[in-house]
């Protein structure tokens, strides 16, 4: 995978784009005027391992809450900014490390000059946050210039970021990210697939409105995981209809399954069948329970693989593969560590096994897995 060549535009303390890591993205679901709350929805987030959060400032309390929350929290915090261009300098001033203004509803360039102005004097980026149902409902509301050339072959996703982008450019500022969100994945990813050809921005990926957890979770992996592949895309939101901290996890499982960024141990498990004797859910579901304290640190330095098999068809072939593994039989099963049979272990057992192993050290004394 070849990662799209862009600029490397700085969030508070934040580095995105370029060959710096995919940054993951959530949003508070607070009031953000109510700074009790968003404060701790924020660190709640922190905690699960999002990188840069984005509230709403719906009014000019929103706006001044900003400067209280940032005291409070350790990560970037951006914006999101829609209508009124004023909220975005209140926002600004008080000390919001990046602006997200939707094209869609603020499209007046005496407007977004000012926004470009007060952005250029605090030195913070702005995201052109294009969004399907902005556009659609205005009616296509552009800045005051005819589209052409290469902004009309574009279309209109791509083809209004490019209109926005020369507008900012026009102004001498290009502390630019570009979102380009549908909640259709086809057009999501064609109209990024479109825009990466034609701006040296970082992108900022998610399919919008994607649903409940279950189908959310199906829409951004296909449409997220599709344009990382494709080596486009510098900081990811999931957007989903629950809690925030679910988007954040489900952010890291997409970067991890493509193997740009490495949060914990794999897990390499068997669906089971017929000829599972053992309860292999339940030892997976344990599995995972005891590496979220502990699998950030298992993960730290390298990428480890743990294979849990139910039977003897393709379990000790992954089991050997993996760094750890076990491949079950009837009540039990062979614990396999870098490829090598270790010993057997019943299935009660097996995860305190497999996490002993992880630790277990060599003649040095150190762990022969762990970093």
């Amino acid at each position: 995978m070849t990662r799209r060549k862009t600029k490397v535009i700085k969030v508070g303390s934040v580095k995105i784009g370029g060959t710096n890591p995919v940054r993951i993205q959530s949003m508070a679901k607070t009031d953000t005027r109510d700074t009790k709350k968003t404060i701790a929805e924020v660190r709640r987030l922190e905690k699960a391992g999002c990188e840069i959060a984005r509230v709403a400032v719906k009014d000019m309390l929103a706006a001044r809450a900003i400067k209280i929350i940032k005291r409070k929290i350790n990560i970037p915090l951006v914006a999101d900014i829609h209508f009124d261009f004023r909220l975005a300098l209140e926002a600004i001033k008080n000390g919001a490390d990046k602006i997200r203004v939707n094209p869609g509803n603020t499209s007046k360039s005496s407007e977004l000059k000012e926004i470009i102005e007060s952005a250029k004097s605090r030195k913070i980026p702005i995201r052109i946050g294009l969004n399907s149902g902005s556009i659609c409902l205005t009616g296509r509301r552009r800045p005051e210039r005819p589209p052409k050339g290469r902004v009309r072959k574009a279309g209109l996703f791509a083809g209004t970021a490019l209109e926005y982008i020369k507008l900012f450019e026009r102004e001498n500022f290009r502390d630019i990210i570009v979102s380009l969100k549908s909640s259709d994945v086809r057009e999501t990813v064609e109209s990024y697939r479109t825009l990466s050809a034609l701006c040296d921005y970082p992108f900022h990926l998610g399919v919008t409105a994607a649903g409940p957890y279950d189908t959310g979770i199906v829409k951004s992996s296909i449409g997220i995981g599709a344009l990382l592949l494709d080596g486009i895309g510098d900081t990811v939101r999931v957007s989903l209809t629950g809690d925030p901290v679910e988007e954040v996890i489900a952010a890291k499982k997409i970067l991890q399954a493509i193997k740009l960024r490495t949060f914990a141990p794999d897990i390499i498990s068997c669906p089971a069948c017929g000829r599972s004797q053992v309860d292999l859910r339940k030892t997976v579901r344990d599995l995972e329970r005891r590496l979220t304290t502990c699998g950030p640190k298992l993960a730290a330095k390298r990428r480890l693989t743990i294979a849990i098999m139910g039977c003897e068809v393709n379990g000790p072939g992954e089991a050997k593969v993996a760094d750890i593994g076990i491949a079950f039989g009837k009540t039990s099963g062979v614990l396999f560590k870098k490829g090598k049979v270790v010993k057997k272990v019943k299935a009660k057992e097996a995860v305190k096994e497999l996490l002993s192993s992880l630790r277990a050290p060599t003649k040095s004394g150190r762990s022969n897995l762990l970093p």
